[in-house]
């Protein structure tokens, strides 16, 4: 059987200088010098707070500039990559395109030197990545394990590099890419399976405007051949808008209509159709997750696991027992009659304002974090007619409250705090039996914390103390 073998590698003999000594970087690094390239990384931080990181590339023939990007990193370069959380603006990005130097990063090299006959899957959207990728897994293992012989792996920005992966990889088995607009932006290949599920305003902080934002999603399927698919949420205006975008096949899903060729809802059935013929999958109750946009990303998943091969049975079985990832509406615990949940992952309003839609019950929302320049009207005039109680923290607290007050919510409604422990303890205070505690920020973590992720572990350790 083929292998992927670093010999090989279309990158040998080249000078390549890597933005950033996070997972991504550390990948990469590894597997290009092992490919035998001639690697320099660089980071901002000094040597002293990467000291895992340079433990992991210990004994590899890989200089290092850390402490900052000097733009002599570029002398001799053949490729700059940047890391998925490098902004392209820097300086140094800058001197590379004025230079001509190529820039890459991680899952494009990925995509350049997989193995031939492994069949790759990409997945991006403004919300809902990670939940599918994750589903999209489980089904085509599910599918794997009847058949036997092939592998499934996963990863891309779900926070497993897949360049790590590589000389595992063999005809037959199938990768499954959660892929950010980040990544994206600097991309000229794509999976042989495309996956967009809605595109709304986020990031702007970074792309300037929602033009750039499209721009940069619709890379994962402008570079597809005509053989290539894609799979588009045909309910949203932005993901639908890339049909004419997709250089081969189309296949979509949705909650309000049938499709002629992907999963859709018939009264309360969950459908796959494929040439033609259309299939029961399973019930809606089988998804043991809130909120209607679960429900998309279940449908989401069912047409993207089927383009790559996945029946009906297989789908059933990967959303059988999945009871969500962390930190996206991820239950903490009930506290004296008041359930709390974890969402950290709603960095942007029109993620809360799906959190806030997974409800019925009385809500206290904990609400802030740093700003991404997004609108905040629209989820403002929801908080004042579904929250009982918000309490804002965080960078983007003040912002939030000219918002609820354009909005005309009244200042009893809501309160600031500048932290997130403060704001914990406020809801505390706040929440009465049958409420729901809903941490949904809106924002990133950036102000406070290293991630979403971090401000989610440490708001489910202070709710666990209370």
């Amino acid at each position: 059987m083929l292998t992927a073998s670093p010999a090989a590698s279309p990158y040998a003999g080249q000078r390549i200088a890597i933005l950033g000594l996070a997972r991504q970087g550390v990948a990469l690094a590894r597997y290009l010098a092992q490919a035998g390239a001639g690697v320099v990384v660089s980071d901002q931080q000094p040597a002293a707070k990467l000291a895992e990181a340079l433990a992991a590339l210990s004994g590899l023939p890989i200089e290092f500039a850390l402490g900052g990007h000097p733009e002599s990193l570029l002398d001799g370069a053949d490729l700059l990559c940047l890391s998925g959380g490098v902004p392209t603006d820097l300086p140094i990005v800058a001197a590379a395109r004025r230079r001509g130097v190529a820039l890459s990063n991680d899952s494009q090299i990925f995509l350049e030197v997989c193995p031939p006959g492994v069949r790759v899957v990409g997945i991006t959207g403004s919300a809902g990545k990670t939940t599918t990728t994750t589903l999209v897994g489980r089904m085509l293992a599910a599918q794997a394990a009847a058949r036997g012989g092939e592998q499934v792996f996963i990863g891309g920005n779900i926070g497993n590099p897949l360049i790590a992966q590589l000389a595992a990889l063999r005809p037959g088995d199938r990768v499954v890419i959660e892929l950010s607009s980040f990544q994206l932006e600097l991309m000229t290949r794509s999976p042989e399976i495309a996956a967009v599920l809605n595109i709304t305003p986020n990031h702007l902080d970074r792309h300037g405007t929602m033009l750039a934002y499209t721009e940069a999603k619709s890379h994962i399927l402008r570079h597809q051949t005509p053989e290539g698919l894609a799979v588009l949420g045909l309910d949203d205006p932005g993901a639908r808008g890339l049909t004419s975008a997709a250089p081969g096949q189309v296949a979509y899903f949705s909650a309000e209509q049938a499709v002629r060729q992907g999963a859709y809802l018939a009264e309360q059935t969950l459908m796959f159709r494929w040439l033609g013929a259309a299939q029961p999958v399973a019930p809606v109750a089988a998804i043991e997750l809130r909120g209607r946009h679960n429900v998309l990303n279940a449908l989401a998943a069912i047409a993207i696991s089927g383009a790559a091969g996945a029946g009906p049975a297989a789908m059933r079985a990967g959303l059988e027992g999945f009871r969500g990832v962390p930190h996206r509406l991820e239950p903490v615990r009930e506290l004296n009659g008041a359930r709390w949940y974890n969402d950290s992952i709603a960095t942007a309003p029109e993620r809360v304002l799906a959190a806030l839609r997974s409800f019925d019950e009385p809500l206290v929302l904990l609400l802030g974090g740093r700003d991404k320049k997004l609108p905040w009207g629209e989820l403002a005039a929801l908080v004042g007619q579904r929250v009982k109680r918000a309490v804002l923290f965080g960078e983007a607290g003040p912002l939030i409250e000219q918002a609820l007050i354009a909005a005309g919510v009244p200042a009893a409604q809501y309160t600031r705090r500048a932290t997130l422990a403060e704001a914990v303890d406020v809801a505390a205070q706040a929440a009465a039996p049958g409420d729901v505690v809903l941490l949904a920020p809106g924002g990133t973590g950036y102000d406070e914390f290293r991630d979403f992720a971090e401000r989610g572990d440490k708001f489910r350790q202070w709710v666990l103390a209370l």
